[in-house]
């Protein structure tokens, strides 16, 4: 899947799934722009990422708690580079974990604005340069509770959901012109939020991160959590020009834990 002709914008990109993505696209000969809110980490990833084309990184500063100022971030390159993405992935961290019941009216407030609000601006911002290439690609990185809600996840499950839906409407306005909008879903991936969940639980119910593992690995079929690299590979996938008529899907990446068809 050869990706040099392409620009890819990746949000949260310097840890875990979003430096996954961005690491697999750059692989594949694409020019990756890097979106986060830590410059230094920016810096050192976009350093690292592979250059097998030749293809120029860089990245944008920018915080998903403040969804004005990313737009102006986003909308200030692309008049600088008015060739735009052809590939943009959205990507950002979940919510705390708790109750939905529990969770601060707040909370919901911040998640829609991290996950809806952002993905909206970044869709807004890059689509005009997708229709004139007439090649577009939009890949949401959501959860499998989009197909299942997870228990002590209730402002996660209600945001991911959200985007679902949003994602599936936008793939259905946006067919026409070249561009499919897909989202992939992460079973229980060791990321940093993997071991942020699983240590947050241990501490609620005196149980050891490992007891709490093992009982995890029990609902996966493969017996085993997945890599941020596993996820990258199917966003790549779904990125290029072979998954053309992908569209307004949801793909697990869970080892078999979702259950439902």
């Amino acid at each position: 899947m050869d990706l040099l002709p392409y620009r890819a914008l990746v949000g949260g990109s310097t840890q875990g799934i979003g430096r996954a993505v961005a690491q697999a696209l750059a692989e594949r000969g694409c020019a990756v722009t890097l979106l986060a809110r830590n410059e230094e980490r920016l810096r050192e990833t976009a350093a690292a990422l592979p250059t097998p084309g030749e293809a120029r990184h860089n990245y944008l500063v920018a915080d998903f708690d403040d969804p004005s100022h990313l737009e102006t971030v986003v909308q200030g390159y692309l008049a600088e580079h008015p060739e735009g993405f052809h590939i943009l992935v959205n990507n950002t961290g979940g919510p705390p974990g708790g109750p939905l019941l529990a969770a601060p009216v707040e909370a919901l407030r911040i998640a829609f604005n991290q996950h809806i609000v952002c993905n909206h601006l970044l869709a807004q911002a890059v689509v005009p340069g997708m229709q004139a290439a007439g090649y577009g690609r939009i890949i949401n990185i959501i959860s499998t509770s989009v197909k299942v809600p997870l228990p002590g996840l209730g402002v996660s499950n209600t945001i991911r959901g959200a985007v679902a839906s949003w994602a599936k409407t936008l793939a259905n306005e946006l067919g026409p012109h070249g561009i499919t909008v897909n989202n992939v879903l992460p079973g229980a991936t060791l990321t940093q939020r993997h071991h942020s969940l699983v240590e947050k639980k241990a501490a609620q119910t005196g149980q050891s991160a490992e007891a709490i593992e093992a009982e995890m690995l029990k609902l996966i079929p493969a017996r085993r959590f997945g890599l941020a690299e596993e996820v990258a590979a199917a966003v790549t996938f779904l990125a290029s020009p072979a998954a053309g008529y992908i569209n307004g899907t949801s793909v697990p990446v869970d080892g078999g834990r979702t259950g439902s068809l």
